[in-house]
């Protein structure tokens, strides 16, 4: 990737770190390693709640996530994860930055005194 293009390449993960934290909520923990044997880590976790958060980038242009194998790694991962006692949020980086994915984790945390769901979500 060139140096240009990497320049406008955007932490999503840490974006939204930032607004949990503008929110008041608990300070999440970045590269969570969550798992006692593999070296699997959440981008974002609030261990205390057993909350992990996976910002899945790449989704509109064949990323990592969205391809085969890839999908199926993440599958294993978060299946892994739901069985150690984690709930798991997964976002895309456009619901980071339109508030969709702030929304669900102050919902997640009990921060919102309301949950709606949207179908349209």
């Amino acid at each position: 990737m060139s140096q240009q293009r990497a320049a406008y390449q955007v932490d999503y993960e840490a974006e939204l770190a930032q607004q949990v934290q503008f929110a008041g909520l608990p300070t999440p923990v970045a590269q969570h390693r969550f798992h006692p044997v593999r070296r699997w880590r959440f981008d974002l976790a609030f261990p205390d709640y057993m909350l992990a958060i996976e910002v899945d980038g790449g989704i509109w242009r064949q990323g990592r996530h969205t391809r085969g194998a890839g999908y199926r790694r993440d599958c294993i991962k978060i299946n892994e994860a739901v069985l150690l006692g984690w709930r798991v949020l997964r976002f895309t980086p456009d619901m980071v930055t339109d508030g969709k994915a702030l929304e669900y984790i102050e919902m997640a945390l009990g921060a919102r005194d309301e949950i709606h769901v949207d179908p349209k979500r």
